[in-house]
């Protein structure tokens, strides 16, 4: 696989710092029951990193003693890791947030009975990758049955509450492009999700969030293979847009990587740049327990274009929902649908 952080690593990005730490996104290991081309952490069913059960408790300690407002939990399946339940318990017992980021189909994998009802049990706000609603796209992407796999998984949320307007079960759905474009404006493509789901499949959820495929790990490689990187690139710069840095993630949030080392998103995690903590090489977990990080440089790279162009892009989805810049960038075809 190519590395592209040679490609990467020289850039004129602003430079930025971080204001109140607010989110702390951790990744629970790279293990994942699936493959996709998009993937930025290169994700599969043979990557063996976990986060162990110390790392975990020293996750709960630091939550408490810097008054964390939200717990991101991402992979690979963040669910595979064995200590995931005993962290969502623990971390909503503090009042804290809970996000878990699943692909759908780990809710009918063998070994995962039950996981569903436990979600909605604890509360847990799930952030759910589909990212197309045609079979076809969703299956060329992340493969064979997926799509199937994954619209049972959104009924069976459906059946315990998730999604009911109003409700308190909140399920928000991932849309990510094809191939080297920006996605198109969120909210109009929000709307056709919401037609399309619930007219086939009786499916409701939330929100939809348009994520930028960012030019790193698996799909990285493969522009790179493709010889497309250099225009994919000239894309994500071409569509930079300075308002979109006051609002881009990386302000409010720590990515913890399954050893504990910070980062200060999971794109850099990838890429292997930690964070700037006091100056420190490698800085940890730990060093939270003492160490307030607000007003520290950001490490920024070229793939940062990825947040800032056109409508934005973050863990939350478009920054700015209301421009039409990344429409002009969307030449994929128009979305099959299922009859």
């Amino acid at each position: 696989m190519h590395d592209t952080l040679p490609l990467l690593a020289t850039t004129d990005f602003p430079p930025i710092r971080r204001g109140k730490l607010q989110t702390l996104q951790v990744n629970l290991g790279y293990k994942c029951n699936q493959s996709c081309l998009h993937c930025h952490v290169n994700a599969g069913p043979n990557r063996t990193e976990t986060m162990d059960g110390d790392t975990v408790d020293l996750v709960l300690r630091v939550l408490r003693a810097r008054g964390i407002e939200t717990l991101d939990l991402t992979g690979g399946a963040p669910e595979l890791n064995p200590h995931f339940r005993r962290l969502v318990q623990a971390a909503r017992a503090q009042g804290v947030k809970v996000i878990d980021r699943c692909n759908l189909t780990i809710l009918s994998e063998p070994g995962q009975e039950g996981l569903a009802e436990f979600l909605a049990a604890q509360g847990v706000e799930v952030v759910a990758s589909l990212p197309c609603y045609s079979p076809a796209n969703v299956d060329r992407q992340r493969g064979d049955g997926v799509f199937e796999r994954s619209i049972l998984g959104l009924q069976a949320l459906n059946a315990l509450g998730y999604g009911r307007p109003g409700g308190p079960l909140v399920l928000n759905l991932v849309y990510n492009p094809q191939g080297a474009v920006l996605p198109p404006p969120q909210g109009p493509l929000e709307a056709d999700y919401k037609r399309e789901l619930q007219q086939h499949f009786g499916i409701r959820f939330n929100h939809l969030f348009a994520l930028t495929n960012m030019p790193i790990q698996r799909f990285g490689s493969t522009l790179v293979s493709k010889g497309t990187f250099a225009g994919y690139m000239q894309l994500l710069r071409g569509a930079y847009r300075a308002e979109n840095l006051d609002t881009v993630m990386c302000r409010t949030l720590l990515s913890v990587d399954w050893q504990g080392d910070l980062h200060d998103c999971d794109f850099n995690q990838m890429l292997g740049l930690r964070a700037r903590l006091r100056g420190q090489v490698r800085p940890h977990l730990r060093d939270l327990l003492a160490h307030d990080p607000a007003g520290e440089a950001i490490r920024t790279a070229d793939h940062c274009y990825g947040c800032t162009a056109g409508q934005g892009s973050s863990c939350g989805g478009a920054l700015e929902t209301t421009t039409g810049l990344a429409s002009r960038h969307h030449p994929e075809p128009a979305l099959e649908t299922q009859r």
